[in-house]
């Protein structure tokens, strides 16, 4: 099946080395969530798109597979970031993951 060369390439992944998620588009940086791992949770810090690729929905792709990820891997979230915290509000299917004492912040 070919292709659409007008459609875009998005990844999102995790870059451990690095302490966050990025989401690139057709290879290029386009945002980042930062993230500082705890024993048992995931503290998400700081979130961020890049001017050029705002109003495009990356930002919510790129918090969602963080959280993805995170339920994957058995942590609860410590949504520090202001986005990462509004998100779940408006996404409430992950809510569960929120560590207890965090839930104030998404409720």
């Amino acid at each position: 099946m070919a292709l659409d060369p007008d459609e875009e390439f998005i990844e999102v992944a995790d870059r451990r080395e690095a302490s966050r998620f990025e989401v690139s588009v057709d290879g290029d940086l386009a945002g980042f969530a930062d993230y500082r791992l705890r024993p048992g949770k995931i503290v998400f810090t700081h979130a961020e798109i890049d001017p050029r690729f705002e109003g495009r929905g990356l930002g919510g792709r790129l918090v969602a597979a963080a959280l993805d990820a995170s339920r994957t891997a058995g942590l609860s979230v410590a949504p520090v970031c202001p986005f990462v915290a509004s998100y779940i509000k408006r996404h409430p299917d992950y809510l569960d993951l929120v560590a207890p004492d965090y839930r104030d912040s998404v409720t």
